[in-house]
């Protein structure tokens, strides 16, 4: 009995340990004055770099808005260029403050790596894609193809799930990076290539011959795709949800980079407690009362973000869908600020 309460103090000790020590991540980044954030290698829409390095995308702009709460300042940002191998263990060290990188939210990476995953920024779906010359038109006509698939990912899990339930077999070629993967498939080394459908449009518009190459219809998964942190540290878990939160709430109430100086004089309460013109909802936190008023002024709300950068007028063509506002049919939907 006496191990098994040492066992089980010593358990706890090492809990709060990891729980702690990265309990003034606020603090850390304020003092450094900037903020780390972990990014895909590269995908178009997402997180991509230029030839001079300036990254732009979806989940850049998360970071970019976390960046204009904390600092008043989008640019007080770096990017750092994650696998999908090495992505939580870079985040678990401390070399990233946070993860923004089409990462999936499953339960055992909730519960199981000392993560926090901070909301959805993208309702995605797990797709194919393949050659339009081999007149291939279903993902259910794949048996002996060759597959490629990123390591590390949950696209193995599901792939192996949906053609073990269908009977298909493929030959899986799995590669490390999703630039391997790629090349892999137009180089002919794959007949097929499957990850996230919004990575497959992504890069579909990078290929040679975009035009050459079609989306399978089917989707076969559940894909959540948001920002993740360390587990165990309260405050700097509700910086990067309410900066999420207030994307979608400044959409929902109409209120844009363009209009938000003159929404400062708006008598609707709602719009009031979003700017800081009322009430101090910052400051539990450890920010000023204005810091929603400071992302969107920088940045812009959800829904600018998202047709800036994967919207039909974009080169990725997405349309809203599950990624509208709950008020437009989807299910993008964030508590209020009151």
């Amino acid at each position: 009995m006496s191990k098994k309460l040492l066992l089980l103090a010593a358990t706890a000790a090492m809990g709060m340990s990891t729980a702690t020590a990265y309990a003034d991540t606020l603090d850390d980044v304020v003092a450094k004055g900037y903020i780390d954030c972990g990014v895909t290698e590269g995908v178009a829409g997402f997180s991509f770099p230029d030839e001079n390095n300036n990254w732009t995308g979806l989940e850049v702009d998360y970071c970019r808005a976390l960046a204009a709460a904390i600092f008043d300042d989008p640019d007080a940002a770096r990017y750092t260029p994650l696998t999908s191998t090495a992505r939580f263990e870079s985040l678990s060290n401390g070399n990233v403050d946070v993860l923004s990188r089409t990462t999936t939210w499953t339960m055992s990476r909730d519960t199981d790596l000392g993560i926090s995953f901070v909301g959805t920024m993208f309702y995605d779906g797990q797709g194919f894609i393949v050659r339009e010359a081999d007149g291939i038109t279903s993902a259910l006509e794949l048996d002996g193809a060759a597959m490629c698939i990123e390591s590390g990912t949950t696209t193995e899990l599901n792939a192996a799930d949906y053609f073990a339930a269908n009977n298909i077999t493929v030959d899986t070629v799995v590669f490390v990076t999703r630039d391997e993967v790629t090349q892999a498939y137009l180089d002919g080394r794959c007949d097929a290539y499957t990850t996230d459908s919004s990575a497959i449009a992504a890069e579909r518009t990078l290929f040679p011959d975009p035009g050459a190459h079609i989306i399978l219809p089917e989707i076969i998964s559940k894909e959540p795709l948001g920002p993740v942190v360390r587990a165990g540290d309260t405050r700097w878990f509700n910086v990067a949800r309410w900066t999420y939160f207030a994307l979608l709430n400044a959409e929902e109430l109409g209120v844009t980079q363009a209009n938000v100086d003159d929404m400062l004089g708006s008598d609707n309460p709602e719009i009031m407690r979003l700017l800081g013109v009322e009430g101090d909802f910052g400051g539990p936190i450890g920010l000023t009362a204005d810091w929603a008023y400071r992302i969107i002024k920088h940045v812009g709300n959800y829904g600018e973000l998202y047709e800036r950068h994967v919207g039909e007028n974009t080169p990725l063509n997405i349309p809203r869908g599950l990624n509208a506002l709950w008020t437009d049919g989807g299910i993008q939907y964030a508590p209020p600020i009151r």
